[in-house]
């Protein structure tokens, strides 16, 4: 694509108010003829010249994850093969998923020169996505054109749930710092428990395991190894229906209750793992995914690559089918959390479900309340307007209450909680049920 610079747009202007002088002074208008054909046929050997100039060479970098909501640097490391120097305005065609600061880049590089630019992207949706080769509008030798070239290669990227909660929970996990963010003391499996044997102590092992007198007597490091308690099963049953694409009010809030369900299913699947239980996960309401259940770190990773690209459907999610998924997939006593978002209207097939879900297994349902509903109890009743709403939110949350008396009574643990509170309530949750030896 060829297109004017605004030099030559403003030399034709200079030209034209020139014209309307020579038509009052018609003298002059064999000298504004001459320099007008010059100044054209200047203008097309520019052009000629600008259309030889070879592409740059250009080179991407960026990281193959990213994360949903978090900014990146985008680096562009572009080289003047030509024998001329060059000018150009240098833009990257990131994906319509990502956004990006930082573009268009003004470069400007030597014969034989190279230089890298660098951009801030910010991914608005999970999944796969590409950047397409970039594109760099090259100036003509005079600068009255520019030519675009596009150039570089295409990189595919996947956008990850934000994992930043996981890496931050992991760090103060090691430090044993967890009460920062909210989660209850975490007792590590094996310690606390019934006395088993002793042993020579191991790279890993905590330093309070060390028996000193046997140590003493040994002339080497003996720990104490404790009856480790039996290992359990959760599975993670995320809904994908139309309620979880909800996002609450916000200039720079990009996560749907769907991507907050999965961070917060992500962080317990680490904690369990952490506990020595085995993990997995099962999809429900128009998308039907499965990962058995596994005692690994991997298991995570398994999770992590099985969810990352699905968007929420414009189904409604039937409980008492995802539940027959369940006990068809799950033979043994094991832990199932459901992540949804409830209705008064879901009773005719989550009550069943339950029901059914509780002859086998230990069921924790997480429902996500929508942020405005606290917002508009909170805000200042000032108005006739404002006062309706109040009222509105009261019952709505009477409603949601007298819903959750009824899942109670179903025999279900329950938590009502807004989405950005749902990591840390959930995984307290489970830690409370592993003291209370409900798992």
């Amino acid at each position: 694509m060829i297109t004017p610079s605004s030099r030559l747009l403003w030399a034709a202007l200079v030209l034209a108010a020139i014209a309307v002088g020579v038509s009052i002074f018609p003298e002059y208008q064999l000298p504004w003829s001459a320099i007008a054909a010059g100044f054209g046929l200047l203008a097309l050997l520019d052009l000629y010249a600008g259309l030889k100039i070879p592409a740059p060479a250009l080179a991407r970098r960026v990281a193959g994850s990213l994360a949903l909501g978090v900014r990146s640097e985008v680096t562009l490391r572009v080289a003047n093969a030509g024998g001329l120097g060059l000018r150009m305005d240098l833009h990257d065609h990131h994906p319509p998923s990502v956004e990006a600061e930082g573009l268009p880049r003004r470069v400007a590089l030597k014969r034989g020169e190279w230089g890298e630019v660098a951009y801030q992207v910010r991914p608005v949706a999970r999944g796969e996505a590409q950047f397409q080769a970039a594109e760099a509008r090259l100036f003509s030798p005079l600068g009255l054109w520019q030519v675009s070239r596009r150039t570089g290669p295409q990189t595919p990227v996947r956008v990850y749930p934000n994992f930043r909660a996981l890496a931050k929970y992991t760090l103060l996990a090691t430090d044993n710092r967890l009460s920062q963010i909210g989660v209850l003391q975490v007792r590590r499996r094996g310690e606390g428990m019934e006395f088993h044997q002793l042993r020579e102590y191991r790279q890993g092992d905590a330093q309070r395991a060390i028996d000193w007198k046997a140590t003493s007597r040994t002339q080497r490091l003996i720990a104490r190894e404790y009856e480790e308690e039996k290992d359990q099963r959760v599975l993670l049953v995320i809904d994908c229906g139309r309620r979880m694409a909800a996002k609450d009010d916000g200039p720079d809030d990009v996560l749907s209750h769907f991507d907050h369900a999965l961070n917060a299913a992500l962080l317990l699947a680490h904690v369990a793992l952490r506990q020595g239980d085995a993990v997995g996960m099962m999809t429900m309401g128009g998308i039907s995914r499965y990962s058995e259940p596994r005692k690994s770190v991997g298991a995570v990773h398994a999770i992590l690559n099985r969810v990352y690209d699905i968007e929420p459907t414009l189904a409604v999610p039937d409980y008492h089918l995802a539940a027959r998924d369940v006990m068809r997939n799950l033979r043994r006593r094991s832990l199932v959390i459901l992540l949804t978002n409830l209705r008064d209207e879901d009773d005719e097939t989550l009550l069943p479900a339950l029901k059914l879900l509780r002859t086998r297994h230990l069921v924790v349902l997480a429902s996500l309340r929508e942020s405005i509903i606290s917002r508009a109890l909170s805000a200042r009743v000032d108005s006739f307007d404002r006062a309706v709403t109040h009222a509105a939110a009261a019952d709505y949350l009477a409603q949601r209450e007298r819903a959750f008396r009824r899942i109670g009574a179903a025999g279900a643990v329950c938590l009502d909680v807004e989405p950005e509170r749902l990591a840390i309530s959930l995984v307290n949750r489970y830690l409370e049920l592993k003291r209370e030896g409900r798992l």
